[in-house]
């Protein structure tokens, strides 16, 4: 099986939404990511909860969740788990990683948004989400299906 990394933030998790209904987004307006709670109460982005279970489902990948917590705001280490747990339960129960460093995982590919904290240099494929080749989960599900 090939192994498949999965971003959290802007991938699987609306971060922005969340951050924009967040009751103090004024206060932390220019640290968005110091938010209490922004993670825990996160919603998912459209279709990504089926798409990430069809992937987990066709038997051609071995799944795991690469993410980055920001260093500042030591609650969204353990919010992003109880997230990862509320929407995938068991599924994916010991597939989170948190690291700073997406360079170093060794996979087949990495579906991410960004490509910073090492994604852009990730020694496998890069699904860059969100762009002109891989705008929604539709068209990710269409290459890796």
């Amino acid at each position: 099986m090939k192994i498949l990394f999965i971003d959290m933030d802007g991938v699987i998790v609306d971060f922005m939404q969340s951050v924009k209904n967040h009751p103090e987004f004024e206060k932390y307006k220019n640290e968005i990511d110091a938010l209490p709670d922004v993670f825990l109460n996160a919603l998912p982005i459209e279709h990504a909860i089926d798409s990430v279970g069809k992937l987990l489902d066709c038997g051609k990948y071995e799944v795991y969740i690469a993410s980055t917590a920001p260093w500042g705001n030591i609650d969204s280490l353990s919010h992003k788990r109880i997230w990862i747990e509320k929407y995938f339960g068991e599924r994916l129960k010991k597939r989170l990683i948190l690291t700073h460093r997406k360079d170093f995982l060794m996979g087949d590919y990495l579906i991410d948004d960004r490509l910073k904290n090492g994604a852009g240099e990730f020694k496998g494929e890069l699904l860059h989400f969100g762009t002109a080749k891989y705008p929604d989960w539709k068209s990710v599900l269409e290459y890796l299906l």
